[in-house]
């Protein structure tokens, strides 16, 4: 299943020393619980949408409403709270593992069909909401390389371009992380 995590993030003066909180401490102690198989996170290049999008491949719901999870990384985010904005949590299935973003690459997201994503030539891969916020219902994701990434002026409704802010960590990278702990 694919959890998302989405946000932006109102306070530019710690907005780096929050960035640096999630991508180097948050996204490894996540890839450690036990059910996570792959984590990145990503930032929208085009408007409409929060701008921070966190990407995790997992076992399933009962994962986080786990004890491992709620003391390793759920609900760290005392700190940043009030900063923290446009704050969506989903649950999808339809996508066992979430694909891996190069840096080549970007993430395209539609909330509107596959359709705007084949019309740029893209293979989606569909995902429907089964818990947390249950919206968009179904989403459709893509990757796509830089350089045939559509001007993001005159992208379809409801489709986003995201770059990826880290490479996408796996449970190897977790284990690794809990060891180091």
């Amino acid at each position: 299943m694919i959890y998302t995590v989405e946000c932006s993030f109102a306070d530019p003066v710690s907005e780096a020393e929050w960035n640096d909180f999630y991508s180097l401490d948050k996204l490894p102690a996540l890839i450690s619980v036990n059910g996570f198989h792959t984590s990145q996170r990503f930032k929208a290049l085009s408007p409409g949408c929060p701008v921070y999008l966190a990407i995790h491949s997992i076992d399933g719901l009962d994962i986080l409403t786990g004890k491992e999870y709620r003391q390793k990384g759920g609900g760290n985010f005392a700190r940043w709270q009030q900063h923290i904005t446009d704050w969506h949590r989903n649950l999808y299935g339809g996508v066992e593992r979430a694909p891996a973003i190069g840096k080549s690459e970007y993430l395209a997201l539609s909330a509107k069909g596959p359709e705007p994503l084949i019309r740029l030539g893209l293979n989606p891969q569909a995902m429907h909401a089964v818990a947390m916020e249950k919206s968009p219902e179904y989403r459709w994701l893509a990757k796509v390389e830089r350089t045939q990434t559509p001007d993001r002026e005159r992208l379809p409704e409801g489709v986003h371009i995201y770059e990826p802010m880290t490479a996408q960590l796996t449970s190897d990278d977790g284990a690794a992380f809990a060891k180091a702990r």
